[in-house]
């Protein structure tokens, strides 16, 4: 019986040893404050361009964000050429923009599922044909007070860019290219439009969107970064599992992440060690505000106390205009 009770604690601080141990080991090999210090400012990610913005409170998928903007404090309407233009003059280092197929086999630079909500036409982009689509008034649907002025209407006419323009006008320039649907064509649609340009300009620009037309893109296009709810799923789940040995998961490589603020705190690493693990993968990660349920941005100076003391990852804003003077 004594024997027994010897071999017992004896295997209970062998356990524990072992615990303390490895515990040890985590800490030290996921404390920000043991890595590598890293320098330089955030990289900032431009969502739409310089858009106006709106109240998030009680948003649902089907709100029309173009009544219920805030009182306008610049002129630009997003997804425009004059909105990119804007954003990268302001500091932006990327900028996002949405795409929708039209009826002649383009690309529209458009967000909404239908055009009703801020244009002057109704229905899909795809029952119309690009030509047919510069004559809409992208600007008639925006108002700040109700309904009772509409300051952009009339403004908007010729305003809405194809795809093609957006790539001929910013061809060294970083571009977010958002597919707004699950439609594998056109992720193969893309691929094709991207394998026009020169591989110098095809280094430049990230896809995202759903993941059947990312899947398709990337068949088609190999080496482009891209992110996909399933991507961002292969790379994050298993990282949680087993990122604590400093091991990173192969769909982190080279790849783009989004990551909400909400679940920044259970990636092993974060801040500073997870961003440089990340680096060495290829891989750029982004900061969403809130859960990232509705594209929420570090749009202020007070938004951008939430983040980590010197972060240098990077970070998705609405409000490029006031967050790049910040930085930059």
């Amino acid at each position: 019986m004594e024997v027994r009770k010897v071999n017992i604690k004896k295997l209970f601080k062998r356990t524990a040893f072992i615990i303390l141990i490895l515990s040890v080991f985590i800490f030290a090999n996921n404390s920000s404050q043991l890595t590598k210090e890293r320098k330089g400012d955030p990289f900032l990610l431009a969502h739409r361009g310089m858009a106006q913005t709106f109240s998030m409170e009680g948003i649902e998928g089907d709100t029309c964000t173009a009544e219920r903007i805030y009182e306008p404090e610049h002129p630009y309407l997003e997804n425009t050429l004059a909105s990119i233009g804007a954003a990268f003059d302001s500091g932006a280092d990327m900028v996002e923009f949405d795409i929708r197929p039209t009826k002649d086999g383009q690309f529209a630079v458009f967000h909404d599922w239908t055009l009703d909500c801020r244009t002057n036409l109704a229905g899909e982009p795809k029952e119309y044909t690009m030509e047919q689509l510069k004559q809409a008034d992208i600007g008639y649907g925006y108002t700040a007070d109700g309904g009772k002025t509409y300051p952009f209407r009339g403004e908007g006419i010729g305003l809405m860019p194809s795809l093609n323009e957006v790539l001929s006008t910013f061809p060294d320039k970083e571009l977010l290219i958002h597919i707004k649907s699950n439609d594998p064509e056109e992720g193969t649609m893309l691929a094709k439009k991207l394998l026009q340009l020169p591989e110098s300009q095809q280094k430049l620009i990230t896809v995202y969107g759903g993941d059947a037309p990312v899947q398709s893109l990337k068949e088609e296009l190999p080496d482009t970064r891209v992110m996909s709810r399933e991507t961002l799923k292969s790379c994050i789940f298993p990282y949680l599992a087993y990122g604590w040995s400093g091991i990173v998961p192969g769909a982190c490589s080279k790849t783009q992440i989004h990551v909400p603020q909400k679940y920044t705190r259970l990636l092993w690493g974060w801040p500073d060690k997870f961003l440089n693990r990340m680096d060495a993968a290829g891989t750029r990660v982004i900061i969403v505000a809130g859960d990232g349920t509705w594209s929420e941005g570090y749009d202020s100076e007070k938004d951008l106390k939430q983040l980590p003391a010197n972060y240098t990852g990077g970070i998705w804003t609405n409000r490029i205009d006031e967050i790049a003077p910040i930085y930059k």
